[in-house]
């Protein structure tokens, strides 16, 4: 059924920070547009969630420039947040902006009454991310979090695995992820200057470690212990204006994670890595009745059946590809982009009040994994992760 032969449930969204490389491609177009250009969000009673997006953010010819490119409405744009947060018509507060803002912003949008769906992490620290789950429960509103990886394909089909009980008793998991950071000399670096400088919320642990908390938590249990290991190997970069400034943030990190029900996960995040697998990200499960390597999208398994037997011989060329002995899961379903994915079932949860797990909590403990993984980098040691509560 199409949109003009339904009933039409405008929900009016302040979106922070989508002149942001994140806020723009993910979130705007790949997500809010796109919901629109599919019809809005069909409900299956006669009605359909519209998304109408008002642009935020300090640049407002920029704003009124992404406005007219999408075909919205160039007026719907403001560099004054205080007075969109005043507007009774705008129902939720979407924010994308750098870490270092956000917090601030989302208490006002709580205080004005305004449901909250963020990027994450959600604070600088895990006092802040907690006082603001504090204050969602206490206003009543409705709040989310990006976790996207989560709706990835490979994810998705490595969810179905567990849940079939593919792996038997799940041993451990091995994530590595990353990717070469140009400095910015040679080459214009592919991510923002402020992600390298840690006065300005830059680090690999502040930006991974929440997505790793809710992935382990998510898939496999709850983060017991964390160990890490830091380090900042690309001492000088050059920023947008081609000017040298000194990294003073982790490009890269090494974790070991203990979670709860045994399972042992070491995940590797760099911006100083060469890639040499098949994908960007990718998470090898190994459990008693067999093993899987997801990515972004594609996920291959080894059955206990179909397991060979290497024998160690270093004398000998070796004469087999290992890659081969492995068999891919197929699809078995279309897959949306994840941004947009978790966009429906937020503006679901919204309209309809259907369940809806992934709030400002489940953003506090990314938070406090990142927290403590820095802390067990800056003291060499193992630290415990309390279980955190409202």
């Amino acid at each position: 059924m199409s949109a003009s032969a339904t009933e039409r449930r405008t929900i009016k969204i302040a979106m922070n920070g989508v002149t942001g490389r994140m806020g723009y491609r993910q979130h705007l177009v790949r997500s809010i547009l796109a919901i629109r250009e599919q019809g809005g969000v069909d409900l299956g009673d006669g009605t359909v969630i519209w998304p109408e997006p008002v642009l935020v953010g300090r640049r407002e010819h920029a704003l009124r420039e992404l406005a007219v490119r999408h075909g919205l409405d160039p007026a719907a744009v403001s560099t004054d947040l205080d007075a969109v947060l005043a507007d009774d018509s705008v129902d939720i507060y979407f924010d994308a902006q750098v870490t270092q803002a956000r917090e601030s912003a989302i208490g006002k949008a709580i205080a004005a009454g305004k449901h909250i769906y963020t990027e994450k992490p959600t604070a600088t620290g895990l006092d802040g991310a907690l006082a603001l789950a504090r204050q969602a429960a206490d206003a009543g509103i409705k709040h989310g979090v990006v976790q996207d990886k989560l709706f990835l394909p490979g994810l998705l089909k490595l969810r179905r695995l567990i849940d079939s009980g593919f792996f038997g008793r799940i041993l451990s998991v091995r994530g590595e992820f990353g990717y070469w950071v140009f400095e910015g000399d040679l080459q214009p670096a592919q991510r923002p200057s402020w992600n390298y400088r840690s006065e300005d919320g830059g680090g690999i642990v502040v930006d991974m470690f929440p997505h790793w908390e809710y992935l382990l938590h998510e898939l496999f249990g709850r983060v017991e212990t964390v160990q890490a290991l830091t380090a900042t190997h690309i001492p000088e970069r050059w920023d947008e204006k081609g000017e040298r400034y000194t990294a003073t943030a982790d490009d890269s990190a090494y974790g070991v994670f203990q979670l709860a029900g045994g399972v042992v996960a070491q995940i590797n995040s760099s911006w100083s890595v060469r890639v040499n697998r098949d994908e960007l990200v990718e998470f090898q499960v190994d459990g008693t009745e067999g093993s899987a390597v997801a990515g972004l999208r594609d996920c291959r398994i080894q059955h206990r059946s179909t397991t060979p037997k290497p024998v160690w011989n270093p004398d000998l060329p070796n004469g087999e590809s290992f890659r081969e002995q492995w068999q891919q899961v197929p699809d078995n379903a279309e897959f949306d982009n994840g941004f947009k994915a978790q966009w429906e079932l937020f503006l679901r949860h919204v309209v309809t009040d259907a369940p809806y797990e992934w709030d400002l909590l489940a953003g506090a403990r990314g938070v406090q994994l990142a927290d403590l993984g820095l802390r067990s980098a800056a003291e060499g040691r193992r630290l415990d992760v309390p279980e955190v509560r409202l």
